[in-house]
């Protein structure tokens, strides 16, 4: 079993803090076995993490957390970004165009994003997999809900840190059954549903030190575009 971490941002999201060497070295620290950045509508940092992975005994897993129109949606296995505004079903339609992973994060945080304040239940369920723990929960009410609904309908489940500073990298990790050590394989595996799930809660302050962190770099890349 691979120890895997899904969902982590790097300083090229306009709220993540950290460069992909400190996200690497931390995945190393913590015993991780793969990672994906996922940044927020931007993919040229996990490209390069996915590249610089094996120097810190990695598999790197390219892909992006993308905004769809519904909400967020994560594409792993991507070789280049998926645009922004398309629909939920475009946003799908255009990562599996690249052989990618569709995984739908934190379908029920509805005031983070999450895609169920716009889709179906029968929508969701075209997604590839679930993630069911996002370390970054409230009463965890979220979590549970999206758990419950990958198990009746029988969908792959994952789970991921949502790291927006390098420290909490590893907080939440998905444990793939995979055939080999590599990309393909996990990402494989994870479409077939040979996954475990553990976590623990990202802690409120690191939380609050996050938000807070995010509203501050955006609000300065606002400023510095009306300069």
């Amino acid at each position: 079993m691979l120890s895997v971490e899904l969902h982590t941002h790097s300083s090229l999201s306009y709220d993540g803090r950290d460069p992909v060497e400190l996200i690497l070295e931390q995945a190393e620290a913590v015993g991780l076995d793969a990672i994906a950045v996922t940044d927020h509508d931007e993919i040229d940092a996990s490209l390069e993490a996915a590249e610089l992975a094996p120097e810190y005994g990695l598999v790197g897993i390219p892909g992006m957390e993308i905004s769809s129109k519904a909400g967020h949606v994560l594409g792993l296995g991507l070789k280049e970004a998926v645009p922004p505004g398309l629909s939920f079903e475009s946003t799908l339609e255009a990562i599996h165009a690249q052989g990618g992973l569709a995984v739908i994060p934190h379908p029920f945080q509805e005031a983070r994003h999450g895609v169920m304040a716009r889709i179906s239940r029968e929508q969701l369920a075209r997604g590839d997999a679930i993630e069911v723990y996002n370390s970054r929960l409230f009463t965890g009410r979220a979590n549970r809900q999206a758990e419950r609904y990958a198990r009746s309908r029988e969908l792959p489940m994952t789970a991921g840190s949502d790291a927006h500073i390098s420290e909490m990298v590893g907080q939440a990790v998905t444990r793939v059954d995979a055939d080999e050590r590599s990309a393909d394989a996990i990402l494989a595996a994870i479409a077939d549903g040979r996954t475990t799930v553990e976590g623990k809660r990202t802690p409120w302050r690191i939380s609050v030190q996050q938000f807070a962190g995010g509203v501050t770099r955006r609000l300065n890349r606002v400023l510095s575009i009306l300069r």
